[in-house]
């Protein structure tokens, strides 16, 4: 039986949409089988959050430009706006509230750039006060002043910017993460600074270095890191195993052959499974596939997209590389990419590609990896 149709059965099987013969045949034709979906409605019985784009046009726009010890406000008004500074402190957060009351403001629509920890404070104090937050990718906002043609870069007008692109684009609504997410996360950003800085003084030690007295300091580093290692992988271990719902998605997750506990948690830490499509998940991945074609002279090589969420790509590199010797269907899919003449990297990223694909097709479908659903759909009268 054709390899692409396998897969694309197996993909329909994990991300349900209605299945007939014309429906295969038309799918097999346009060679995408996510070309044309309608509203996904999961079957899961776990419960996702999912990233849904919400309309707040009657709200009023406020922009904050996030710094370490203050944050730059703009409220946007009519034809004009109010600025102001406030520290990055409960005890700020709790003056923007009566400045925010001052002006009339009983719900606003706050816009900030995603700028780590120092901007979490302030948009979960924002949506616990029941007002809208919308956390963008700072790349938007730049390409947003580009486009006005933005001369100056000052507190003042990066708020004011971000308050008019959050007036004309409308961005979706942000909602923090459960704790045991954001634990999770925490644990796995530690568990890899832990390992990058054991891998710097392996390479140290490995330098050759004569000094018996810094050798012995590397060593005990060394060792120090590997307890280190340890011990968060036990509190990861202990996290998943206390929370029901994060234990029945890593057990669907290593349905998946290629993926281990290490890459479950980590994919779980990324919340894949709160995207509403499987195009959505990809992007953020940046595991698509950039284009370079303009006119007849332009024709630069098709590359990873790269446009996305760099620890996502990093975590599904080796799992892929497993999967494309043991996954049977990530094995067929390669082998025909193979055959097509395609270079050996560009396979691996076609494989983590559709490992992301199953990862978030089990996870939203609530049913484990099945390589030979295909076989049974085709053996259905």
């Amino acid at each position: 039986m054709n390899s692409y149709l396998q897969g694309w059965l197996l993909v329909t099987h994990l991300y349900p949409v209605p299945v007939s013969i014309d429906n295969i045949t038309s799918q097999l034709l346009i060679r995408s089988p996510v070309k044309e979906r309608r509203p996904y409605e999961s079957t899961s019985p776990l419960r996702f959050v999912v990233r849904t784009s919400v309309l707040t046009t009657n709200l009023r726009k406020i922009g904050i430009d996030i710094a370490k010890d203050f944050f730059d406000v703009a409220l946007l008004l009519e034809g004009k706006s109010k600025h102001k500074i406030f520290s990055n402190t409960s005890e700020g957060m709790e003056q923007l509230g009566e400045w925010l009351a001052k002006q009339g403001m009983d719900k606003v629509h706050g816009c900030l750039e995603a700028t780590g920890r120092y901007g979490e404070a302030v948009a979960e104090w924002l949506y616990e006060q029941g007002h809208t937050v919308s956390i963008v990718n700072p790349a938007c906002i730049k390409a947003f002043g580009q486009s006005k043609l933005s001369r100056n870069k000052t507190d003042k007008g990066d708020c004011q910017l971000i308050a008019q692109y959050c007036q004309q684009n409308q961005p979706p609504a942000w909602s923090p993460s459960p704790p045991e997410v954001r634990q999770l996360q925490a644990l796995i950003r530690q568990l890899e600074s832990v390992q990058n800085l054991r891998q710097t003084e392996v390479n140290r030690l490995n330098s050759l270095i004569k000094q018996d007295c810094v050798v012995q300091l590397l060593e005990q580093h060394i060792a120090f890191l590997d307890g280190q290692i340890e011990q968060i992988k036990q509190l990861l271990t202990e996290l998943i195993d206390t929370h029901q719902n994060l234990k029945e998605q890593q057990e669907l997750l290593l349905s998946i052959p290629g993926v281990g506990e290490l890459t479950a948690a980590k994919l779980l830490a990324e919340e894949i499974g709160t995207y509403e499509s499987v195009r959505q998940v990809s992007a953020h991945a940046g595991v698509t596939p950039r284009q370079q074609i303009s006119g007849s002279s332009v024709r630069g090589k098709t590359r990873l997209c790269k446009t996305g969420n760099a620890q996502l790509r990093k975590a599904l590199y080796m799992p892929a590389m497993s999967a494309r010797r043991f996954n049977p269907v990530i094995k067929a899919f390669c082998d025909r990419l193979l055959e097509r003449g395609k270079a050996k990297r560009a396979i691996i990223c076609a494989a983590m590609h559709k490992l992301l694909c199953l990862a978030y097709g089990v996870l939203r479908s609530g049913k484990p990896f099945d390589a030979d659903y295909a076989k049974k759909i085709l053996a259905t009268p």
